[in-house]
């Protein structure tokens, strides 16, 4: 079976989703809930997905398995997950949200939530150990799908009621915004907020198929797209979401992506956050930028969260954090245009995206003059897809196996100086550039990111990361 724990939930193909072994991970987790005093027989169980073909079904039989179990499941439909765990939050519920984000469309996952939130790597351990414990028992799963009651327009309008209140109101005016809707969840829910604050709206490229968009590394026929439309339709920026809505992607006036990392500096700017907690992907300038302590973390959500309570263990109080793909958290209430926010501990893109529309607004310049004048880093980041695991595993070890294979590894690109293990392997070069080579977390996957003194310099540096990743994988 191909299902396994990610940085973002549990992971496979559909095929495998389809099937039993939802039934088998929802019972796991059920039990898992009963057993750690989360949750009591009875309670509600907030079910959601994203438009994949396969979703669907996977939550139908999420839905019979947890009824099964004992608990009341709601259907919350298709809808970001952000406006899922922002009703588990409000009503105190276990979630649980069939996904696959940004990977193909022949895969499919799940994320699960505990009722404070999202779970951790403890958590992902017992449901682990409970799946295993259940195969053991000799517990037969079937494909057995189940309806439930409908809960979708009560949690989309409180999502929406939240970012309806982030901005003054006629806040976007006279400012032409694109939506490029394809299969995102978040797809109707973005034209409707920002006509709301007075934007002048185009939806863009909606899509009944689903499309695996990757906002930490969009591909190069997306961008043509962007471009395209930025030009056609004079506009001034266009945003963009992930299949499930929670990582932000938006586009200067040229069509142009900005860097998730830079969206969510941006964010923590317009909440005002004095610690903010982001993996060691995320661009090496934000410690300059962010007005207060940066806690640099592993890739994953869970461990920006531990990151962050971390932080409210300690009495900080102002704590939000951010991934390298732009989806921001919040640990703490903020107050934002005069009210309260409350904590959302789990990747957003629409506050993000009207953190940078608004600073858009607000300065009344082209948004590739904003990004620039912030003066990071030139970064660039990119992946080798059905990239074997095994060949991944590989080539982490080799270069963890000494300073002269990882020096032989990098000839044909620098000299090493000094490196991080913390998540990958980060490598800063004798040109004081950076390299950093990482696994997929979630996906058959090989990812390199870098940092140089300029953009040429950096695609250049990517292209050559990649290159030599392939020719190593092709050596063996």
């Amino acid at each position: 079976m191909s299902l396994k724990f990610g940085t973002s939930g549990l992971r496979g193909l559909s095929v495998d989703l389809e099937g039993p072994a939802t039934a088998l991970y929802a019972t796991a987790f059920a039990r898992h809930l009963l057993a750690a005093g989360f949750a009591r027989k009875g309670d509600d169980i907030l079910v959601g997905r994203d438009f994949r073909a396969s979703s669907p079904a996977i939550a139908a039989i999420a839905i019979a398995a947890l009824r099964k179990a004992g608990f009341n499941p709601r259907d919350c439909g298709a809808l970001p997950t952000p406006a899922l765990a922002l009703t588990g939050l409000a009503r105190n519920a276990a979630c649980l949200m069939v996904t696959g984000s940004h990977i193909p469309a022949d895969r499919n996952g799940i994320k699960f939530y505990r009722p404070d939130g999202e779970i951790d790597k403890a958590d992902e351990a017992a449901i682990t150990a409970a799946a295993a414990a259940t195969r053991a028992e000799g517990t037969v799963f079937d494909a057995a799908r189940e309806t439930a009651d409908d809960l979708h327009a009560d949690t989309m309008a409180l999502y929406e009621a939240r970012n309806r209140a982030l901005l003054p109101e006629g806040n976007l005016a006279g400012l032409r915004v694109g939506v490029y809707q394809h299969s995102t969840v978040a797809r109707d829910l973005f034209v409707a907020v920002l006509i709301h604050y007075g934007a002048d709206v185009v939806a863009l490229g909606r899509s009944e198929t689903f499309i695996p968009v990757d906002t930490e590394a969009v591909s190069a026929e997306t961008i043509a797209l962007l471009q395209g439309w930025a030009v056609q339709h004079g506009l001034r920026a266009i945003i963009s979401a992930d299949g499930d809505g929670d990582r932000p992607l938006i586009t200067d006036e040229t069509g142009m992506p900005i860097r998730g990392d830079l969206v969510g500096l941006i964010a923590s700017r317009f909440l005002g956050a004095t610690i903010v907690a982001t993996p060691v992907t995320s661009n090496s300038g934000i410690e300059a930028a962010v007005a207060g302590k940066v806690l640099r973390t592993r890739v994953g959500s869970p461990f920006v969260i531990a990151a962050m309570n971390d932080a409210i263990a300690s009495g900080e109080t102002a704590v939000a954090g951010f991934e390298a793909n732009g989806g921001t958290l919040t640990a703490t209430p903020f107050t934002v245009n005069s009210q309260a926010l409350a904590p959302l501990p789990t990747r957003d893109s629409l506050m993000p995206l009207l953190a940078v529309l608004a600073l858009a607004a607000a300065e009344s310049r082209p948004l590739s003059q904003i990004t620039a004048g912030f003066a990071l880093p030139a970064a660039a980041s990119d992946r080798l897809e059905d990239f074997p695991v095994e060949t991944s595993a590989a080539l982490m070890a080799e270069l963890r196996s000494g300073a002269g294979a990882l020096s032989a590894f990098l000839a044909p690109i620098g000299v090493p100086m000094k490196t991080s293990d913390i998540d990958g392997l980060r490598v800063t070069l004798d040109d004081a550039s950076v390299i950093h080579f990482r696994p997929s977390g979630n996906a058959p996957e090989m990812r390199c990111y870098v940092e140089a003194k300029d953009e040429a310099a950096a695609a250049r540096l990517l292209a050559a990361g990649l290159a030599r990743i392939r020719e190593w994988a092709f050596s063996r």
